[in-house]
């Protein structure tokens, strides 16, 4: 595994924002070409952050068997869809259980469900097993609403991918916030756990 890491600096502005543009095949990971221009979005805004560069991983145990030693909270992400036709991402701590029933009820949505490969690719342009709330950097028509756990503290880290599988990036939660909100995707934050 290699990383890479980015000292944002607040001199440079933010990149326009780019739509989806398609995968490319390379030696069987999916890399995401939007990812450049999210990545560049984020150094110009002055983010600082770590790339760290690993095999595909495709569930939340590859993950934490792969990327378990990277500091930070690491985190399991889902793509849902409620009986209304809403479309919610879901992130919420890598070890916790996801109770859709109590998180419907939290949400004050009706019966959720997981979304379909075609719609998470068309609206967020990725794939199974890479969903991230960095994709609402995708949503240009704002209609994915973001909900993150309020188990992750501003200050301390937070890992997600880059639009990919095939890597981890490392950055504040409170960046990644400010980062949804000039994204016009202001997070939902709530508790997603049942409380013991």
């Amino acid at each position: 595994m290699c990383a890479r890491t980015v000292a944002g600096s607040s001199a440079r502005s933010p990149s326009p924002r780019f739509g989806p543009s398609g995968t490319e095949a390379t030696g069987g990971a999916i890399v995401l070409n939007s990812e450049h221009a999210l990545l560049a979005d984020l150094e110009g805004a002055g983010v600082s952050f770590t790339v760290h560069d690993h095999v595909a991983v495709a569930t939340v145990e590859d993950s934490a068997e792969v990327t378990g030693h990277i500091p930070g909270y690491h985190t399991k992400n889902l793509f849902l869809k409620d009986k209304a036709g809403r479309y919610w991402l879901i992130t919420m701590p890598g070890e916790e259980r996801a109770d859709l029933k109590l998180i419907a009820s939290r949400l004050g949505a009706g019966r959720l469900s997981f979304g379909k490969p075609g719609a998470m690719k068309e609206l967020l342009d990725v794939i199974p097993g890479a969903v991230t709330p960095l994709a609402a950097f995708n949503d240009r028509a704002g209609l994915v609403t973001v909900v993150l756990d309020a188990a992750f503290a501003p200050e301390e880290t937070i890992n997600v991918h880059p639009l990919r599988n095939t890597a981890t990036l490392s950055l504040r939660t409170a960046d990644l916030v400010a980062a949804l909100e000039r994204w016009d995707h202001p997070p939902i934050v709530l508790s997603l756990q049942t409380e013991d």
